[in-house]
């Protein structure tokens, strides 16, 4: 009996014919491991199916496939799928690869320690603020965010550090593709108030999001810089607005933006003029 397909949800698969020459089985194996990435907790079957828009018994072979070369594992109790040991050692030389996060992970610690509160450390990729490294904070009450989560740029102290230094035609291009929706009552929402924040930020060396992507929460962020002087990520010390109030932002402020210029400087980085972009 022949399969009937899914309609796919999220990203489809593709239709029946090989796009640009790549794989259909590869494409849709890449789709069941960001959709697996995207769920820490694992999915089911019928939910990867709908991802990939395929049949179940088309998605289980994918799955056996997957599992069999250890990129995915199954929890035999519960049935769910869930990323394997493989995809993390893929993704962590990407992080060995780029030799600024190393190096940025013991300032990270320090500032921990300096702050009280969690420190991370977080790239652009596709528009969005990517996290990649993070220390959190020894508080009970603390901000964690989950490594390889994303947030828009315009609402978040690390995305915020990162466009201020960006070219304008990059910026225009971001906001023409992601827009400028607003995630808190506080998030900047107008192409006017963030040139005026990105100039702010560039005044005086780091970002600061006050409750802008999440309502109690402060942060504030500085860029690291590459050998020309663009943005290669940023870091941020963020915390609940109790003990980050506004009165504390720029003491903060200057530990974020020494610690990002010492990291600039052991990379080989160069840090840009107020006006250089």
């Amino acid at each position: 009996m022949a399969e009937t397909k899914r309609k796919p949800v999220g990203r489809p698969a593709g239709s029946g014919k090989s796009n640009g020459g790549h794989s259909q089985s590869l494409v849709r194996g890449l789709n069941i491991l960001e959709g697996l990435a995207a769920t820490p907790t694992g999915l089911g079957l019928s939910d990867i199916a709908q991802i990939v828009g395929l049949a179940p018994s088309t998605t289980h072979r994918l799955l056996q496939a997957l599992h069999k070369q250890g990129f995915i594992t199954q929890d035999a109790d519960l049935g769910l799928w869930k990323i394997g040991v493989k995809t993390f050692q893929i993704g962590n030389t990407f992080l060995e690869a780029r030799d600024f996060v190393a190096t940025a992970r013991p300032f990270l610690r320090q500032l921990t320690l300096e702050s009280g509160e969690t420190a991370n450390l977080g790239i652009r990729d596709d528009g969005m603020a990517v996290f990649l490294a993070q220390s959190e904070s020894p508080q009970m009450m603390r901000m964690i965010t989950r490594l390889g989560s994303r947030a828009p740029l315009h609402a978040s102290g690390v995305g915020k550090a990162l466009l201020a230094w960006l070219p304008d035609r990059e910026v225009e291009r971001i906001l023409q593709a992601r827009g400028l929706n607003r995630v808190t009552e506080n998030t900047i929402d107008t192409p006017a108030r963030l040139r005026e924040s990105m100039a702010e930020i560039r005044r005086q060396g780091y970002a600061c999001d006050r409750e802008e992507h999440a309502i109690g929460l402060n942060c504030v962020a500085a860029s690291i810089h590459d050998q020309h002087g663009n943005p290669l990520g940023a870091i941020s010390v963020s915390g609940p607005v109790a003990r980050i109030p506004e009165s504390r932002l720029a003491e903060l402020g200057g530990l974020v933006g020494r610690a990002a210029r010492e990291i600039t400087t052991q990379i080989g980085g160069r840090l840009p003029s107020s006006d250089e972009r």
